[in-house]
């Protein structure tokens, strides 16, 4: 795990943090100290709590309260839906529309713990997209969810025939190989076809807009694309175009 937190901001009541692919948002069930973000804050600054939380392999921006009062101000953000929350994500084929929106219910697995599923007593979840560039086999989108149901991204997309390019629980592979991309006519050589260009699931917080808990002003805070999400998005630029 990284020593110490990308502080994107901070003041006297919240501090909001870029996340990297693999560090969990809150301690695990694990018995080792010290492997989530909220452990590494709280060595850190005196105290921290919890508003919001992302996958363990998804990156981007989480926000966290230094206060209870901003806690509560925060938590309440959210769960009015008075926050914007805007994800990058790269999705297996092509979508028909270029823009669209995903409202389905979500609740979870009968059988497997841990996993998510369309479910029509489930809770009401509402996912906007809008496509950002298309590839051969690909398709890069800006989500924008209006409910944070866990994997909600992850799943609704799964769930219109389009899940994740990379992503172990929903999705077709756990790694994606630049020969997933050059697919025709190519042969790699050895260390192309170890060496992945991503391992973790194809999804970045990159926005984030809130009212400030004290001030009530709107504040957006960002998140660049991290280091092997724009190599994949590189090499879909170069090889993956879609010829019309």
């Amino acid at each position: 795990m990284q020593k110490k937190a990308d502080i994107i901001y901070q003041d006297e009541d919240m501090v909001v943090v870029n996340k990297p692919a693999g560090t969990l948002t809150i301690p695990g069930r694990s018995l080792e100290a010290g492997d989530s973000l909220l452990e590494l804050l709280n060595s850190e600054f005196e105290k921290c709590y919890t508003v919001h939380r992302l996958d363990q392999l998804t990156s981007g921006v989480v926000c966290f309260a230094k206060t209870k009062e901003a806690h509560q101000n925060l938590s309440m953000q959210f769960q009015e839906r008075r926050v914007k929350k805007i994800y990058q994500v790269l999705v297996e084929g092509n979508l028909d529309q270029d823009e669209g929106e995903i409202n389905k219910p979500i609740g979870q697995h009968k059988t497997i713990a841990g996993k998510m599923t369309i479910a029509p007593k489930g809770k009401e979840a509402l996912t906007f997209y809008k496509v950002v560039e298309r590839f051969r086999n690909f398709t890069y989108l800006e989500a924008d969810i209006k409910t944070g149901r866990t994997h909600q991204i992850r799943i609704h997309f799964q769930s219109i025939g389009h899940p994740l390019v990379v992503d172990s629980l929903y999705g077709k592979r756990d790694a994606l190989f630049l020969s997933d991309i050059k697919t025709r006519g190519y042969r790699p050589g050895q260390e192309e076809e170890v060496r992945p260009l991503m391992q973790r699931n194809t999804l970045h917080a990159a926005k984030l807009t809130l009212f400030h808990p004290t001030t009530g002003n709107e504040m957006t805070f960002e998140a660049p694309m991290p280091k092997d999400f724009r190599a994949v998005m590189n090499q879909l630029r170069k090889w993956g175009v879609k010829r019309v």
